[in-house]
């Protein structure tokens, strides 16, 4: 709720200031964005502490899940700045960041791929 209210007003004042400077308003989203962020930063670790302990009581390798924590990651990391990228009316770099997301999470995901693949394999042969 809280985060949600911070939201509002730092997209009002962006709004209010957006007339006179456009570069300030996207300036006052962005720390809205941080704010935010670091108002959030106990319930992630929170989150965090519960997600390693299913990684080690879930009997699957913990090499798994981090890939797919990062992947995570990497797609709120990228949904935040492309939508900023848009904010300031850059459709073209925040499709460049959508496609670098992609491409990162593909990269980071790799382990989990290739473990797909070694077990096809060993099912196959």
């Amino acid at each position: 709720m809280q985060a949600a209210a911070l939201c509002v007003i730092g997209a009002l004042l962006a709004v209010v200031v957006k007339r006179g400077s456009p570069e300030t308003a996207l300036l006052v989203t962005l720390a809205a964005a941080v704010a935010v962020l670091l108002f959030l930063s106990s319930a992630l670790e929170e989150l965090t502490a519960f997600l390693k302990e299913l990684a080690e009581n879930s009997g699957v390798s913990l090499a798994l899940f981090g890939p797919l924590y990062k992947t995570v990651a990497i797609a709120l990391v990228v949904k935040v700045g492309a939508g900023l990228c848009r904010d300031a009316g850059e459709s073209a770099l925040a499709s460049v960041v959508e496609t670098a997301g992609a491409v990162c999470a593909l990269l980071v995901s790799l382990p989990l791929l290739r473990a797909v693949l070694e077990l096809l394999m060993e099912l196959m042969g």
